[in-house]
């Protein structure tokens, strides 16, 4: 699809000279699109961070195809398990002494329930504990550089309005107790997490400027898997018809892509600390619930406490 009409990454990024960025589930979809609109615009180095050597390489070479002279770093990250999140961090800070951009991006939806290897629920220890684990163990690095003349830290942190979906109460902290939760409740609790945390890590650190955002709809075959029937079918169809004129959606990760990388480019003085936004730069109060600060600080001291467990 053609750029949005807010923001065209081509000619909006600016130049990311001497910097240092990270995205977490580069290897596909949005996180590897988003890495993609960045290399474009001559950073020193991007990290992608994912699970899986042989996704990630060819994810890579993929994008130096487009952008030949993309300096692309793997870095191996597994979200389910806290001794590959250590790992990951302390390979990263064992190389660089900045990084300006964290883009918070992996993320899985509604899959059955199980848990992670410390023991949380799959989508809320991914989306969730996994990513403010990483991120807590990058945050010296990441103050290191707001420290610097000129510096411009970020960390974008991709939620949903999914997190509509969280359960009553907002998020459920005894993971046992989400076994009795629909998929699409337990991962609306992640994405309202991912807000939640965001409001915190403003909060503490307002030196770096903190935001979640929900991409969009991205319309891709996939929709295809939960739709049978001659008449779901014709609906679908003509829904998909609809997507070019319908806020908020995108017929590929090209424009899924634009919020997210626009958060992580567009000038400071535009960017509100700690808000939760929509395609494209727009803020959005989502929830009573992703409005709730005391929820966000009563999540940010139970992962906390939970990290402190694993000594972290």
């Amino acid at each position: 699809m053609a750029p949005s009409a807010q923001f065209n990454p081509a000619a909006d990024i600016p130049s990311l000279a001497g910097k240092v960025i990270l995205v977490t589930g580069g290897n596909t979809g949005l996180g590897k699109q988003t890495i993609a609109y960045l290399a474009a615009h001559s950073p020193t180095r991007i990290y992608l961070a994912a699970r899986t050597a042989s996704k990630a390489e060819s994810a890579i070479a993929d994008i130096q195809r487009e952008v030949p002279s993309a300096v692309i770093e793997y870095l191996p990250l597994d979200l389910t398990s806290f001794s590959s999140i250590a790992e990951a961090a302390s390979a990263f800070k064992s190389r660089e002494q900045r990084l300006d951009i964290l883009v918070n991006n992996a993320g899985i939806m509604m899959t059955p329930f199980s848990l992670t290897k410390e023991g949380y629920e799959i989508q809320f220890g991914t989306n969730h504990v996994g990513h403010a684990l990483f991120t807590k163990l990058l945050m010296p690095v990441l103050l290191q550089t707001a420290e610097q003349p000129g510096a411009d830290v970020r960390i974008v942190n991709v939620s949903s309005m999914g997190m509509m979906l969280a359960p009553s109460g907002g998020i459920i902290f005894n993971q046992a107790d989400l076994e009795k939760e629909y998929t699409w409740r337990r991962y609306g609790q992640s994405k309202l997490a991912n807000i939640l945390f965001t409001q915190e890590l403003s909060a503490r650190y307002p030196q770096i400027t903190s935001v979640a955002v929900h991409p969009g709809v991205i319309i891709t075959d996939l929709y295809n898997a939960f739709v049978s029937g001659p008449i779901l079918k014709g609906i679908f169809w003509f829904y998909q018809q609809l997507v070019p004129i319908l806020p908020g959606h995108f017929k590929d990760t090209k424009g899924g892509a634009l919020s997210q990388t626009h958060l992580a480019t567009a000038d400071k003085s535009t960017i509100q600390n700690g808000e939760f936004y929509r395609p494209v730069g727009i803020v959005t109060k989502g929830s009573s619930y992703s409005q709730d600060l005391g929820l966000a600080r009563k999540l940010w001291e139970w992962t906390e406490e939970e990290f402190g467990k694993h000594g972290y």
